[in-house]
C-alpha cells in the first residue's frame, strides 16, 4: 500500500464517528451483506457515511490490507475496525452495537 493511500484511508476513518467501506451506497448498497450494514445502522437511527469501494479500485483492494480483513462491507467506529456483516448482526444481535454507537456518537 502506497503511503499516499493510507494517509487517505486513515483521514477518513477518523474524520468520521460511523464509516462503512461498501459495495455501492448507503441509498442503494449493490450487495447483500452492504446492505444488511445499512439497514442494522439505519433501523438505529444513527448517523453514518459510506464509501463505495466500486468507485475506487485502490480503496477496494487497500482497506482489505489496511484492516487485514479479507472482505467487503467494512465497518470502522470512532476510527477503529469493527467488522463486517456477520459481525455487525451479532452485535446487533446481543446490544453490543447499540452500546458502541452510543458511546461513539457520545464522545
Amino acid at each position: 500500500m502506497t503511503p499516499e493511500l493510507k494517509d487517505r484511508l486513515d483521514q477518513l476513518v477518523n474524520n468520521h464517528k460511523i464509516l462503512v467501506f461498501m459495495k455501492g451506497a448507503k441509498l442503494m448498497p449493490q450487495c447483500g451483506f452492504s446492505n444488511n450494514v445499512v439497514q442494522i445502522f439505519n433501523t438505529l437511527g444513527v448517523p453514518f457515511e459510506t464509501v463505495d469501494v466500486l468507485a475506487d479500485p485502490d480503496i477496494r483492494q487497500g482497506i482489505k490490507e489496511y484492516s487485514n480483513w479479507p472482505t467487503i462491507p467494512q465497518v470502522y467506529i470512532n476510527g477503529e475496525f469493527v467488522g463486517g456483516s456477520d459481525i455487525m448482526i451479532e452485535m446487533y444481535q446481543n446490544g453490543e452495537l447499540q452500546q458502541m454507537v452510543e458511546v461513539a456518537l457520545a464522545s
